[in-house]
């Protein structure tokens, strides 16, 4: 994918390198001192260095070196490359994930017809990990003839027929661009949040029948129903989401929320590899925001899971190294409002980003050589374009080692912060080239120019 042409390189890359030195001035000097911390988690990892341990380098960390130096040349060294880079991940990024529980079982709980014979509909109730205790419900549409079918894996609401379960309150100043490791309990107790009711079959069938009629099956989940999306502490300042889900049953883990959603995302593709109506070869995760965030996440540690993360934002697509400009999330906005959803170990380094040891890059540098796309907004002002085309240009070493240039791939649509129509259009357009060998009547490596975003945002910003 040639995403500058190379005699604009050396001007690009100065340009680069001026608007990150930018942004590094800018950025905070740290976590506040009156924060309340979290209780440490002993991990089978041990401890890495810290922030003050590692070196400053605003460079963008490369995926095809070594942590000894060594460059990597082949896919043999890649492969050790690759476990070196999701180690670090795990550690400093999102936190440890447990093994897979190799436990997966699946009941199917309803089946019916949709959209007059064309789709047929069924709920499967999965169970697995210590004692099969852990459980998930999953909904699985498919064209009702055919197949096998290249399935999209959506992390949506709860699926038509299952149980919603019930919720944790939010956190008492969640959503409010707070710090939110300021607040702790004992305190009034926050209102409880009612579970949101489970999809419509019919609704759902006919909202995407494009994606039926187009070939695609859709596996839809609810991410909550893995971790709870909630700032809410205990008393003695953990993150009370870890005491729900599948959180009691790993604790040696730190796994934060985003982890918690993409190891469930994996479970479905466990039962989705021996259900005979599904093509466990075209696995597709996607979800937009912090579902986007962790449908990246889920492609770089599942190697059956292709990416179609949109709209990420902070902590998502664009690199760290880079963002802030033009109002967009950045490290420490992500540290500041939602640190439940990362790594405890990310946190200190607010304000010091550019020791980070790895930048959103290594997460789609593993996905490689899979398909994968970001589909972004073009006035959603949260996601920097320059910071994403960074992660894509450092990213792209690793496909073409692969011999898969080409697969990585971006589109901009025309809306804001949202999930839209044309996204899904985007993204079938491009698995449809790389997956069925369709050709594409588009390409997907333009980003949008200054004048282009400038206008499109003076029309109505997110």
């Amino acid at each position: 994918m040639h995403l500058i042409r190379p005699r604009f390189r050396l001007r690009f890359v100065f340009s680069a390198l001026m608007l990150c030195s930018a942004a590094l001035s800018a950025q905070t000097a740290g976590p506040d001192p009156r924060e309340i911390p979290i209780p440490a988690i002993r991990t089978p990892m041990g401890r890495l260095p810290g922030v003050q341990e590692l070196p400053a380098h605003p460079e963008m960390p490369a995926v095809l070196v070594m942590n000894d130096g060594r460059r990597v040349t082949n896919a043999s060294q890649w492969k050790k490359r690759r476990e070196e880079m999701r180690r670090l991940l795990a550690y400093y990024a999102v936190g440890q994930m447990p093994p897979a529980p190799k436990n997966v079982k699946g009941r199917e709980v309803k089946r019916e017809t949709l959209l007059d014979g064309a789709v047929q509909y069924r709920l499967v109730h999965l169970t697995f990990g210590p004692g099969e205790k852990l459980f998930l419900d999953i909904g699985i549409f498919t064209p009702a003839t055919g197949g096998p079918f290249p399935a999209i894996i959506l992390q949506g609401g709860t699926p038509p027929g299952a149980t919603p379960l019930p919720r944790l309150p939010q956190g008492p100043n969640q959503g409010r661009g707070e710090d939110v490791l300021l607040l702790v309990g004992p305190g009034p107790a926050p209102a409880a949040r009612p579970p949101a009711p489970a999809a419509d079959s019919d609704k759902l069938a006919k909202q995407f029948e494009n994606v039926f009629q187009r070939g695609y099956a859709l596996v839809l989940f609810n991410p909550n129903d893995c971790a709870e999306d909630t700032t809410l502490r205990n008393a003695d300042g953990s993150w009370a989401f870890r005491t729900t889900r599948f959180y009691p049953a790993y604790p040696g883990y730190d796994w934060g929320i985003l982890a918690g959603w993409a190891w469930g995302a994996s479970r479905v593709a466990d039962y989705l590899e021996h259900d005979r109506a599904i093509d466990k070869t075209k696995l597709i995760i996607t979800g937009a925001s912090r579902n986007g965030k962790s449908a990246m996440v889920a492609a770089a540690f599942d190697e059956r899971l292709m990416g179609a993360p949109v709209v990420t934002g902070g902590g998502g697509v664009g690199a760290y190294r880079f963002s802030g400009p033009r109002r967009s999330e950045t490290l420490d906005i992500m540290q500041k409002k939602y640190p439940n959803w990362f790594s405890p170990n990310l946190h200190e380094f607010w304000g010091q980003r550019e020791r980070l040891p790895f930048d959103q890059h290594w997460f789609l540098a593993l996905a490689a050589p899979r398909p994968f796309i970001a589909l972004e907004g073009i006035t959603d002002t949260i996601s920097l374009p320059e910071a994403v085309r960074q992660t894509m240009i450092a990213a792209e070493p690793a496909y073409e080692l692969l011999g898969a240039k080409g697969r990585l791939g971006v589109n901009y649509a025309q809306h804001g912060h949202a999930f839209t129509a044309e996204d899904w259009t985007a993204m079938m357009d491009f698995f449809d080239q790389h997956l069925r060998g369709k050709p594409a009547a588009r390409r997907f490596d333009r980003f949008p120019t200054e004048k282009e975003l400038d206008d499109a945002l003076a029309r109505g910003a997110r």
